[in-house]
């Protein structure tokens, strides 16, 4: 009889030890759980912040391109003006040395 109540003893303790883990799995599976549902919430609005800043690159690389178009125009403009000056002293040139 006495190893009887020692089994019971004994399976009654291992039940209470299974219950208290299980319970402090419970706990931090709860506070693991809370970690990663802030993460998630950290890399939604990172991704989203992710997204504005591309916008705005796109937007400021869009601009540049403008600018960049604008001086150029300017730019080859003058070379073009220019290179029409050297093709008229070459005309006037050739003429002289045809006379």
């Amino acid at each position: 009889m006495e190893a009887d109540s020692n089994s019971i003893n004994l399976f009654t303790t291992r039940v209470r030890q299974m219950i208290l883990q299980y319970n402090e799995l419970k706990e931090r599976n709860t506070a693991l759980q809370a970690t990663i549902d802030s993460h998630a919430a950290k890399v939604d609005a990172l991704e989203k912040q992710l997204a504005q800043l591309r916008a705005d690159y796109d937007s400021l690389k869009l601009a540049r391109m403008v600018t960049i178009t604008d001086g150029d125009m300017e730019t080859a403009q003058k070379r073009i003006a220019r290179l029409i000056r050297q093709v008229d002293k070459c005309i006037t040139l050739l003429g002289e040395s045809d006379k």
